[in-house]
C-alpha cells in the first residue's frame, strides 16, 4: 500500500516542474520603462529623471517619458535634451494624459525623442520660454542644437509653429509629433515593429502588449516597468513651486505667531517651525525676488507688533499695504506659468488680516484677562479634582483650572492652596503641608515658648 502511494507521488513531484517549464512562455523583449514627467522640471525632478534614465540603459530598457510639463525650472534644459539624444536605447515622449502639454523644455525633449507623439486634446509649444522661473532669457545656439537633433533623429519639422500653442492635429501635420494616441498602451502597439534612431544606428522596437495568456506564453508580451517618484521626491518637487513656497511660508509663520498667545510652546510651534523650513528648501530650489520677500515678511512683522501691542492701528494698515505689494513682487520675473495666482494672492492678505488683525489680537487679550484673573487666585484656597501628578484640575473660586502640584502629588479631593502661577498654570500645594509648614517648631525643654 505505502508503495502503491509513494510511486504516484513521485512521478506527480517529478512531473510537475516539467509541466512547469513547458508552459514557461518563450523569453520577450527589452522592458520598458514608463516614466512620468509631471510639472516643471526642477532640481529634485530632474534627479529622478537621470536616474531613471541610467536605470534604463543598464536594463537595456525601452524608454517611455509620459510628459506633461511647462518648462524647465532653474535647470540646464538643453543639456536635458543632449543626453536624451545620446542615449543607446529608444526614447518615445508621449504629450499625455490630456490635458498635458509639452512647453518649453518639454518642447525640447519632444525634439530630441526617437518617437515623438501627442494625446488628443494636448497641447505642444510654445518653444519660449524654455525656463519658466528666467522666461527672458534664451539658450546661446539654441537653434542650431535644435537642427542636430532633428538631424540625428531623421525628421523634419516645421519650426515656424514652435513659437505657438499647438493642438494635437497642429503637432502631428507640422511634424512635432509622429503618432497620435490617447493612452500609452495605445501608442506601444502602434509603434511595435517600427525602427526607431537612437545612438549611433537604429532598433526595431518590440513594444507589442500582451492580451491573452496565449500571448503571455507564446512570448509576445514585453515587460512593463511604471515609474513615479518616491514620497520624498513628491514633496520635494511640489515645494519647487512658487505658490507652493508663498502658501507654505505664509501659513508656517501663522503658527509660529500663533505661539505668541500661549504659554510654552506647542504643537503650533512645531507645526510652524517644519513648514518654515519647507519653505526655506524651496526658497533655495527656486529663488525669490530678495527685495520682495524681504517687503512680504516685513509686513507680517507689523501684523504681529500690533498683536504683541494688543491693537488693530497704523501698523497693521501698513502691514497689510507691504504684505500685498511683497506678495505680487516676490516672484514677479517668473512666467505666467508658474505665478502666483492674484487669487491667492487676495485670499491669503485678506486671511492674514482676519488672523493677526481680529484672531491673534483677540486670543491675546483674553489671555491677558485669564492671566490677570489669575493673579488675583494666589493665596486662596480651592479643592484638587483629580490627581496631581503634578499637572491636574483643580476646583478654585467657582472655576475649574489646570493646576500643578509642588512637591509631592496630590490626591482627588484634598483642599489645595494656590502658590503662584506659572503661564496659564497654578501652582498649588496641600492644604495640610502648608499649615505644617507654618506651624511653630516645638520649644525645647528649659527656653521659653
Amino acid at each position: 500500500m505505502r508503495r502503491a502511494f509513494f510511486l504516484p507521488a513521485l512521478v506527480l513531484a517529478v512531473s510537475a516542474p516539467v509541466a512547469a517549464m513547458a508552459q514557461t512562455p518563450a523569453e520577450s523583449g527589452p522592458p520598458i520603462d514608463i516614466i512620468k514627467v509631471e510639472g516643471a522640471i526642477d532640481a529634485p525632478l530632474l534627479g529622478y529623471l537621470q536616474e531613471r534614465l541610467d536605470t534604463a540603459v543598464a536594463d537595456g530598457a525601452v524608454v517611455v517619458l509620459q510628459l506633461d510639463s511647462p518648462g524647465a525650472l532653474d535647470e540646464d534644459a538643453v543639456a536635458l535634451a543632449d543626453r536624451i539624444v545620446s542615449l543607446p536605447v529608444p526614447v518615445i515622449v508621449w504629450v499625455g494624459t490630456v490635458p498635458a502639454e509639452a512647453s518649453g523644455a518639454g518642447l525640447l525633449m519632444l525634439y530630441a525623442s526617437s518617437v515623438a507623439a501627442v494625446a488628443p486634446g494636448s497641447q505642444t509649444g510654445p518653444l519660449e520660454p524654455v525656463d519658466v522661473l528666467h522666461p527672458d532669457e534664451r539658450p546661446e545656439g539654441l537653434d542650431a542644437r535644435i537642427d542636430a537633433w532633428l538631424t540625428a533623429r531623421q525628421r523634419t519639422v516645421d519650426r515656424t509653429w514652435e513659437d505657438r500653442a499647438m493642438t494635437a492635429k497642429e503637432a502631428l501635420d507640422h511634424g512635432f509629433a509622429e503618432y497620435a494616441s490617447l493612452s500609452v498602451l495605445g501608442l506601444l502597439d502602434q509603434i511595435d515593429g517600427q525602427e526607431v534612431p537612437v545612438a549611433g544606428g537604429t532598433v526595431t522596437l518590440d513594444t507589442k502588449i500582451a492580451k491573452s495568456t496565449e500571448d503571455v506564453q507564446a512570448g509576445e508580451g514585453v515587460t512593463i516597468r511604471f515609474n513615479e517618484p518616491g514620497p520624498i521626491v513628491r514633496v520635494q518637487h511640489a515645494m519647487a513651486s512658487p505658490s507652493m513656497i508663498y502658501f507654505v511660508l505664509l501659513f508656517g509663520v501663522a503658527c509660529l505667531a500663533f505661539e505668541l498667545t500661549q504659554p510654552g510652546f506647542g504643537f503650533a510651534g512645531f507645526s510652524g517651525a517644519f513648514l518654515v523650513s519647507l519653505a526655506l528648501y524651496g526658497i533655495w530650489v527656486v529663488p525669490p525676488s530678495w527685495l520682495g520677500l524681504a517687503v512680504l515678511l516685513a509686513g507680517v512683522g507689523l501684523l504681529v507688533a500690533d498683536v504683541l501691542a494688543r491693537r488693530l492701528a497704523a501698523m497693521t494698515a501698513v502691514g497689510m499695504v507691504l504684505i500685498v505689494g511683497g506678495s505680487l513682487s516676490i516672484y514677479a520675473g517668473v512666467a505666467d506659468a508658474i505665478r502666483i495666482s492674484p487669487w491667492l494672492i487676495g485670499g491669503m492678505a485678506v486671511g492674514s488680516f482676519l488672523y493677526y488683525g481680529f484672531g491673534l489680537t483677540v486670543a491675546i487679550q483674553s489671555r491677558d484677562r485669564i492671566m490677570s484673573t489669575q493673579q488675583g487666585l494666589i493665596g486662596l484656597v480651592g479643592e484638587a479634582r483629580g490627581r496631581l501628578a503634578p499637572d491636574g484640575p483643580v476646583h478654585v473660586k467657582g472655576a475649574l483650572w489646570r493646576g500643578r502640584a509642588v512637591g509631592d502629588p496630590i490626591a482627588p479631593g484634598t483642599k489645595v492652596r494656590v502658590r503662584g502661577v506659572d503661564g496659564l498654570i497654578l501652582r498649588v500645594e496641600s492644604e495640610q503641608a502648608g499649615r505644617a509648614d507654618a506651624a511653630p517648631a516645638e520649644a525645647l525643654p528649659g527656653e521659653p515658648v
